[in-house]
């Protein structure tokens, strides 16, 4: 039997972990993170910042994926696979930074949200041609296509609940 992480990805056992992590904070009384929503937007910025950084990861490291590994995955009608994916990881690392800043939370979780879409055809080749990460087998269509819509709506969730333009008093209480 696959352990929760091999099965869901560290991706998700982070954005799982540390969501919950900030809401627990939230119940003992921390009201910055009373709020589901933003603690989900922290949550995701982290399993971004996880993410993100094997776009960055040379060849020679095994322990995990690795800017190699996430070039395989690109689709062949995708030009200049290398670069793409340094773009995709540095979109991700200012996501990231968008969610966690008050006055960037929607427009970051909406531009998120149109990134796991565009991403999604690379995850879906990675698993119809069985791309290893790390030396591991891809993630299975029948988790990765609902994971990928958890990510979006997570992301979605996350601008539409963003105040428009907080006051500052608000931005500093949330």
């Amino acid at each position: 039997m696959e352990d929760l992480s091999t099965v869901l990805g560290a991706e998700t056992v982070a954005l799982v972990a540390v969501t919950l992590g900030f809401r627990l904070a939230g119940a003992q009384g921390a009201r910055r993170f009373r709020d589901w929503a933003l603690c989900a937007a922290y949550g995701m910025a982290a399993m971004l910042v996880l993410t993100a950084s094997a776009h960055f990861v040379p060849e020679s490291v095994t322990t995990m994926p690795n800017h190699a590994d996430l070039t395989r995955m690109v689709p062949s009608f995708v030009p200049f696979p290398g670069a793409m994916v340094y773009l995709t990881g540095v979109l991700e690392l200012l996501g990231a930074a968008g969610l966690v800043l008050a006055g960037t939370r929607r427009a970051a979780g909406y531009c998120l949200a149109a990134l796991f879409v565009v991403m999604l055809p690379a995850n879906i080749h990675a698993a119809v041609a069985d791309v290893p990460l790390a030396g591991d087998p891809p993630t299975p269509l029948w988790v990765r296509i609902p994971q990928q819509v958890v990510y979006i709506a997570i992301a979605l969730w996350a601008a539409r609940s963003a105040t428009a333009s907080p006051r500052p008093q608000e931005a500093l209480s949330r």
